[in-house]
């Protein structure tokens, strides 16, 4: 039976999905509170929580994402899971930095709320349709921009080859060149990188997201 702490100031709100949660007797135990410091108050005398669900915007000195930093001390195997109105992408990103392994919207349904719980339990990571979004498009906004050195389809493949760590022999063998022509793409690599050797062009390489990480595997 999973242990589920609710932090919840808006009583109408809290005691609705309290019901909800009643709904399922025997999956669930519960407590409620209406603030970060009075269920920070309650760790020495209640059993641990597997899953915390809590609002951004709370009463009192410490909102939900402190909050979330302090219950990663106290309780670092429990589940953080926001439950909040607000969507936007500073609350939503520093939520999510600061440790929450879920970000729902109060505007889902309370059964939705319910299978998130469950999902979250079985090491998903929850959230609202419209949070996915948003944080797909904030960590795609976050990635480096890929740098055009103006390599060749040939020169791109040599230095695919020369991530992995590949002879000069090996990569002709592979390209099906001589020696000779990779020692002139090499050449050709060194100097649209600005570089001197191997180990700086292939650093810079990854660095600059000209070859991916794997390639390199």
């Amino acid at each position: 039976m999973a242990t589920i702490w609710l932090i919840e100031d808006n009583v109408a709100f809290r005691d609705a999905m309290q019901f909800a949660l009643n709904l399922y007797p025997g999956r669930y135990t519960w407590r409620a509170f209406e603030s970060c410091e009075k269920a920070i108050s309650n760790f020495e005398e209640e059993s641990k929580p597997d899953v915390i669900l809590l609002d951004v915007d709370l009463p009192g000195g410490m909102d939900g994402i402190e909050g979330i930093q302090h219950f990663k001390k106290l309780a670092p195997d429990a589940v953080q899971l926001v439950l909040t109105v607000f969507e936007d992408d500073d609350k939503v990103f520093r939520a999510i930095c600061s440790g929450a392994s879920g970000y729902l919207l109060k505007s889902e349904t309370f059964s939705e709320i319910v299978a998130a719980i469950d999902q979250a339990l079985d090491g998903r990571a929850p959230m609202s349709p419209e949070i996915a979004r948003r944080v797909l498009s904030m960590f795609s906004r976050m990635a480096p921009e890929k740098k055009d050195y103006g390599l060749t389809e040939r020169e791109q493949a040599v230095l695919e080859l020369m991530v992995q760590g590949l002879s000069k022999k090996i990569i002709a063998d592979r390209l099906g060149i001589s020696r000779h022509t990779v020692g002139n793409f090499v050449r050709f690599i060194y100097k649209k990188l600005h570089v001197h050797c191997q180990t700086a062009a292939v650093s810079l390489a990854l660095r600059d997201g000209i070859v991916k990480h794997d390639s390199a595997n």
